[in-house]
């Protein structure tokens, strides 16, 4: 597994959006305290991929996370689990028997997550 990959020439996706989920898993594992070199204690579920995703995507993106994922082609948690599966067929990501496409279908909807829930960090704007 490695960030060098080449991915595919998706008519779906952007390539940037495939970077991008192997850049949340990582960023998932670490957060998680998970081992990256351990199928068993690395394995992180869709919906812990989806909260990283989110995560990740608000400290780079904030409130155009959701505009960048739309111009990646990826208008839902759906699309994140199309493009998950991809990447294990391609063999950048690992799956169990328990993983399914459906672990990532509707898990949170973009604008309520991107935008209406979004509070921007502040806190260094005002300190001295």
């Amino acid at each position: 597994m490695g960030s060098t990959a080449s991915y595919p020439k998706s008519r779906t996706y952007h390539p940037n959006a495939f970077k991008f989920v192997y850049s949340a898993l990582r960023f998932t594992q670490e957060r998680l305290g998970r081992d990256r070199q351990s199928e068993v204690t690395g394995h992180i579920s869709g919906p812990e991929l989806l909260d990283g995703l989110r995560v990740l995507a608000l400290q780079h993106f904030g409130m155009l996370s959701a505009v960048v994922f739309r111009k990646w082609g990826v208008k839902s948690t759906d699309d994140f689990g199309h493009i998950v599966f991809e990447m294990i067929e391609l063999g950048e990501m690992r799956r169990t028997p328990h993983d399914q496409l459906s672990d990532f279908f509707d898990v949170y909807d973009f604008d309520k997550v991107f935008q209406d829930d979004y509070v921007p960090e502040t806190s260094s704007a005002f300190s001295k």
